[in-house]
C-alpha cells in the first residue's frame, strides 16, 4: 500500500493585528510495490495540418511507443481527433485489455491513421471521459497530442467539455510544432490535473510519449484529495501546487463541510509535491496560540492518509514576527516568476515593448534568485541581459517562435525547495508598488 506523509513548513509567528498565515505543505508518497488497476487512452490530433512537416509520421511512431509501454492487463484505447473524434482502436467505443494480440492490433490500426479535418479538442476529451466511465477503481490517464489551435469549437464549448471531464481522468498534453496555443493546453491540463509540454521537433515525440506513459504506469493511487479545515471566521485565500508544476488549485476546491474544502490532487506514484497555502484568520491577542488550518490527505474511499496542522501565534517580538519562512519566500518568488514571464510575453506579442521589457527584466532577476536555470536560459533567448542583478534587459529583435513558446510553457515548471532554507524579513519581501 502506498504510504503518504504530509509536512508543514511555516513561521507561525504573527505581529499584533496580523491575520495572514502562509505555509508550505510537503506531500510525499512512497511506493507500496503492488500492481493497481489502470486505464490509459491515447488521443492523437489527426487534423489536416498534421500531414505537414512529418508530424503525422512522428505521431504514429509516438503512439506505437506508448502502446509498447502500456503494461499487460491495462484497459486502453486510441482516439483520433479532428472536427469530431473517432475510435482508432478498438473500433467500438469501449476500452479493451492490453495483451500481445490487442497491442499488435492497436499498432496496426495506428499505422492507418490519416490527417484530415479540423480541431475540436473538447469533443475528444468528452469521448475519452465516456470511455473511462465505470472505471472508478482504476488510475485513469490520457495523453493528448495536438499541433494546432482549437479552431473548430468556441472557448465556452471547450469550457463545458472540461467541466464534464473534471475528476474523470488526468490528462497530460503535448503541443508539437509552433502553431498550437499555449493558453489552450494550459487551460486543459490545469482543469484535468495534468502537465503540458512543448515539443518543437516532431522527432522528439516518441521519447516524450514513452516517458509520459512510463510515468502513468507507475501511478499507484488515483483520486487523492487534500481537505483543508479552517476555523470559524477564517478565509482560505489560496492553495497553489508549487512543485513540480505551478497550478492554482483555489478555484477547484469543493466545500465538504461547514469549515472544510476538498481539493483534487489527481493520481500519485512514488513522488513528492509541494503546495502553498494561505489563510486569513481573525487577529488574536499577543501570546495567543491557535490552529490556523488543518490539512488532511484523503484517498478515494475517504480514508485519511496523512495530516498536518498550520499554527498561528501572536507575538510582540519583532524579529520573530517579521521573518518569512524560506520555503514560503521561495514559492512566492516562483509564482511571481511565472506571472512575470507570461505577462511579459503577452505584452511583447501586443507590441507593448515598455511593459514587455519591464516584466521580462523582472523575470530575469527572479529566475536567478530561485535558481531556475531552465527559465533563465530560455529568457536569454528572448532578451539581451544587460544587468542580471537589476533586471536591465533589451528585447531581442528576432526571436524564434519555438523559443518563445518554450519559455511560456515552461514558466510554470518550478524548482524544488529545501527544508531549512533561510528566512527573510517581511519588509524585505515587499514587492515594488505593494502597499507597506
Amino acid at each position: 500500500m502506498t504510504a503518504f506523509t504530509l509536512t508543514v513548513d511555516q513561521n507561525p509567528h504573527l505581529p499584533a493585528g496580523g491575520r495572514e498565515m502562509h505555509a508550505v505543505l510537503g506531500v510525499r508518497a512512497e511506493s507500496g510495490g503492488g500492481g493497481v488497476a489502470a486505464a490509459q487512452i491515447i488521443i492523437i490530433d489527426t487534423s489536416g495540418s498534421m500531414g505537414y512537416a512529418g508530424r503525422m509520421k512522428a505521431a504514429k511512431a509516438a503512439a506505437r511507443a506508448a502502446l509498447a509501454t502500456i503494461r499487460d492487463g491495462v484497459a486502453f484505447a486510441v482516439i483520433a481527433g479532428a472536427n469530431t473524434p473517432r475510435m482508432v482502436y478498438p473500433s467500438r467505443r469501449n476500452l479493451v485489455r492490453m495483451d500481445a494480440a490487442s497491442r499488435e492490433a492497436a499498432q496496426t490500426a495506428v499505422a492507418r491513421m490519416v490527417a484530415s479535418g479540423g480541431t475540436a479538442i473538447g469533443t475528444w476529451l468528452v469521448l475519452a471521459n465516456r470511455l473511462f466511465e465505470g472505471r472508478s477503481e482504476a488510475v485513469r490517464h490520457a495523453i493528448l497530442l495536438t499541433d494546432g489551435k482549437n479552431q473548430h469549437e468556441r472557448p465556452e464549448e471547450l469550457g463545458r467539455a472540461l467541466d464534464a471531464c473534471r475528476g474523470g481522468f488526468v490528462c497530460d498534453a503535448l503541443g508539437v510544432g509552433t502553431d498550437w496555443a499555449v493558453a489552450d493546453l494550459r487551460r486543459i491540463t490545469s482543469a484535468l490535473l495534468g502537465a503540458f509540454l512543448d515539443v518543437p521537433e516532431p522527432a522528439d515525440l516518441e521519447r516524450r510519449f514513452r516517458e509520459l506513459t512510463e510515468t502513468a504506469m507507475d501511478k499507484e493511487v488515483g483520486d487523492v484529495a487534500l481537505r483543508v479545515w479552517t476555523p470559524r471566521h477564517a478565509t482560505l485565500r489560496f492553495l497553489k501546487q508549487m512543485v513540480p508544476v505551478l497550478d492554482d488549485l483555489t478555484g477547484k476546491g469543493v466545500p465538504s463541510g461547514p469549515q472544510t474544502i476538498d481539493f483534487p490532487l489527481g493520481a500519485w506514484g512514488a513522488e513528492e509535491r509541494e503546495y502553498h497555502l494561505c489563510v486569513e484568520i481573525p487577529a488574536g491577542d499577543i501570546g495567543r496560540r491557535m490552529r490556523a488550518a488543518q490539512a488532511r490527505l484523503l484517498l478515494a474511499d475517504g480514508a485519511q492518509a496523512a495530516s498536518g496542522d498550520v499554527l498561528a501565534e501572536w507575538t510582540d517580538d519583532v524579529a520573530k514576527a517579521t521573518l518569512i519562512n524560506g520555503r514560503v519566500a521561495r514559492h512566492t518568488d516562483q509564482a511571481e516568476l511565472a506571472e512575470a514571464v507570461q505577462e511579459g510575453l503577452a505584452a511583447r506579442r501586443d507590441g507593448d515593448e515598455d511593459t514587455a521589457t519591464a516584466r521580462l527584466g523582472r523575470a530575469v532577476v527572479l529566475a536567478r534568485e530561485v535558481g531556475n536555470d531552465q527559465v533563465a536560459e530560455l529568457l536569454d533567448r528572448v532578451v539581451d541581459v544587460l544587468d542580471p542583478v537589476s533586471g536591465t534587459v533589451r528585447l531581442k529583435k528576432d526571436v524564434d517562435k519555438a523559443d518563445e513558446m518554450s519559455l511560456d510553457t515552461r514558466s510554470v515548471r518550478t524548482v524544488r525547495t529545501r527544508t531549512g532554507e533561510p528566512a527573510t524579513s517581511r519588509t524585505a519581501r515587499t514587492r515594488p508598488g505593494d502597499a507597506s
